[in-house]
């Protein structure tokens, strides 16, 4: 399939999406959130083979946030109160946020550049995020008049807590890779020119990983809103499905011969 805003590659089980509209830095824009909907439903497949999703940004930015170009002038609304600023997130950006989140492989970010806005919220969004030296991390929104979006409010108390949520929103000052490290609100920080190899090798063992994986995520993302006891009975039913994947017969078996496993992702 042909993209405009996007490139995408594929090899030994890893996806790689890259946002690419440098001259806007990324900015995710309707069509470009469409694209992303587009190729993670495609390696999403069970026929693709893929086994883990790496996104990143073409050129200096990871990705700016929504593409405000058009906006200087209020479009014309059917409401008399006004347009409504909140329809896209409903519409679109939400949706794909949450197939995300309930994506059936691990997705790794690589950061190069600002992430911003809802562009913070996709680099959040990977459940291993590697960030070049360069990077920074930024709610933009007050200065546009706007509130926080893309799941920001929701993951931001959950990661960093909340008096340091809280001055990032309120603030909207840019926080470098290297203090989002230290708080907890990334995995890694690299330099610049080592991100993608270093996101390419978590990648691989990701990719080559037990069918478990998905479960693992799925029970991570759902521990944010469970009860202790819902996350016990939650870890219960996953056990048993993960328990009669072949990879769990594999794994064990390689355990007693004393040798490595090879997952097949079943």
């Amino acid at each position: 399939m042909g993209y405009s805003k996007i490139k995408t590659s594929a090899a030994d089980g890893i996806g790689v999406i890259t946002l690419n509209d440098p001259a806007t830095l990324n900015a995710a824009g309707l069509d470009l959130v469409d694209e992303l909907r587009q190729a993670f439903d495609a390696f999403a497949a069970k026929d693709s083979g893929i086994r883990c999703v790496v996104l990143t940004g073409e050129g200096r930015g990871f990705c700016s946030g929504a593409n405000l170009s058009g906006r200087a002038t209020p479009a014309e609304s059917p409401d008399p109160e006004g347009p409504d600023a909140g329809a896209a997130l409903e519409k679109v950006y939400n949706p794909f946020l949450t197939s995300m989140r309930d994506y059936p492989v691990p997705i790794v970010t690589a950061i190069n550049g600002v992430a911003a806005g809802v562009g913070c919220s996709l680099a959040l969004m990977g459940d291993i995020v590697v960030a070049a030296e360069s990077a920074y991390f930024l709610q933009a929104f007050r200065r546009i008049g706007l509130v926080p979006d893309g799941g920001s409010s929701y993951l931001l108390p959950r990661l960093i807590g909340k008096a340091r949520a809280m001055e990032m929103m309120l603030m909207g000052e840019k926080v470098p890779a290297q203090t989002a490290e230290s708080w907890g609100m990334i995995n890694r920080v690299v330099p610049d020119g080592d991100l993608m190899a270093t996101a390419m090798e978590y990648a691989k063992n990701l990719a080559s990983g037990p069918w478990a994986l998905s479960s693992i995520r799925k029970l991570v993302w759902d521990s944010l809103d469970n009860s202790y006891a819902e996350q016990l009975h939650a870890e219960r039913v996953a056990q048993k499905h993960a328990g009669r994947s072949s990879d769990n017969r594999e794994g064990v078996l390689a355990f007693l011969q004393k040798r490595l496993a090879v997952f097949t992702g079943r």
